[in-house]
This record gives C-alpha cells, structure tokens and sequence, in this order.
C-alpha cells in the first residue's frame, strides 16, 4: 500500500481507470460482435452504417490511449476488409 497522499489519490485514479477501460473495451467487442452478425445475416445497408459509428468509437479509444492507434487501426482495416467480402458475395 502507498505511504503518501498523493500515492494513494494515485492509486484511486488507477482504479477507476482501469474499471474504464475494461468497460469500454466491452463495449467495443460487443459492437464488433453485432457488426460480425449483421454481415452474416446479410445485412450490407445496416452494417456500412454500423461500420462508420464502429470506426469512430475505435478511433475514440486509441486516441485516448486505451487500444494503440495501429492496434485500432488494424481493426478498422479488417472490419472494413470483411465488409467489402461480404457486399460482393
């Protein structure tokens, strides 16, 4: 445990934090989750606009340090790669 004030206001900080990121990090999986369900039930209208909102949120959390930015970058990609899979079949 800290021993000083500031180490323990620190030691808050972390924690909420933390319990931030992994909600968010939720929330970002389960939106890849329905996007990944509307394109196998065929739904190419609803996934392009899901995708965009997608896209946004990714870029959101890298660039609040909470997925690296080539990490989001390389999701966007992919996402986006399958999308495209998916309208011409």
């Amino acid at each position: 445990m800290p021993h000083k004030r500031s180490a323990y206001k620190e030691l808050r900080k972390s924690k909420k934090r933390h319990l931030r990121n992994i909600s968010l990090k939720s929330d970002l999986k389960t939106s890849i989750k329905k996007f990944e369900k509307l394109l196998i039930d065929k739904k190419i209208d609803d996934a392009k606009k899901y995708l965009s909102m997608l896209v946004a949120t990714l870029d959101k959390a890298a660039s609040k340090g909470m997925l690296h930015k080539n990490a989001a970058s390389r999701k966007v990609s992919r996402l986006t790669k399958r999308l495209g899979l998916s309208s011409k079949a």
